[in-house]
């Protein structure tokens, strides 16, 4: 599991980069400051949460029951909030209105804001010993 995380980690931070440059140079030219302040959104929590699954994957002291349950809740809290920021904030260079799907943004958040939580639960709750 911890290699899946790691290799999902290392997906998402290149794509971060990726589509951070791209929104530098090449939407630059076509969208509002507004847009791409809305992109970049989207973009630096991607990154955030790579760096997250980055240490969810390398680190020792989550249980593996917890990583994996936190692993699917970042990934499907990236692909929704991220994803539909940048469809949102490309609405205006698409054939299609992406505005019908903004409500899958608060869900993607509360994906993330869950995978965090769990996190924290995970940290403070007791582990039980073994008889």
């Amino acid at each position: 599991m911890d290699k899946k995380i790691i290799t999902t980690s290392a997906i998402f931070g290149m794509i971060a980069i990726i589509l951070g440059a791209f929104g530098a140079h090449a939407l630059k030219k076509v969208l509002t400051i507004e847009q791409l302040t809305t992109f970049e959104t989207g973009v630096r929590y991607q990154m955030y949460h790579a760096l997250f699954l980055l240490f969810i994957g390398t680190t020792t002291i989550i249980r593996q029951k917890s990583k994996k349950t936190i692993y699917n809740l970042t990934v499907f809290g990236v692909v929704l909030f991220s994803g539909s920021i940048y469809l949102l904030a490309t609405n205006s260079l698409m054939p299609i209105d992406f505005k019908i799907f903004g409500f899958v943004t608060p869900i993607g958040g509360i994906f993330l804001i869950s995978s965090w939580f769990l996190l924290f639960f995970d940290l403070i709750k007791p582990i039980k010993k073994e008889k």
